[in-house]
């Protein structure tokens, strides 16, 4: 009698189980505007799809240039300091 009584529970318990996990497995509708990268990558808005950004890459002379607009740029900023401290 009594472990008839634990099997009901059990069985209760797994039926509550898989009614939560089906919920939680559900695709949940996004609400609003789908992505900009999703709808890139050809998915939609309810379903994402992997995407993968590429990496950009830098050549040696365009860091080269960088490097010295941004010297310049300290160089105006100590050269301002300096004038105002004389």
């Amino acid at each position: 009698m009594a472990s008839e009584h634990i099997l009901a529970l059990l069985i209760a318990e797994r039926d509550k189980l898989t009614a939560a996990i089906a919920a939680l497995t559900q695709g949940v509708k996004r609400r609003g505007r789908p992505r900009k990268d999703l709808l890139e990558a050809g998915g939609h808005g309810d379903v994402p799809t992997p995407f993968v950004r590429k990496r950009r890459k830098m050549s040696a002379a365009g860091r080269k240039k960088i490097k010295e607009a941004q010297l310049k740029r300290w160089a105006k900023v100590r050269a301002a300091k300096s004038s105002k401290t004389k």
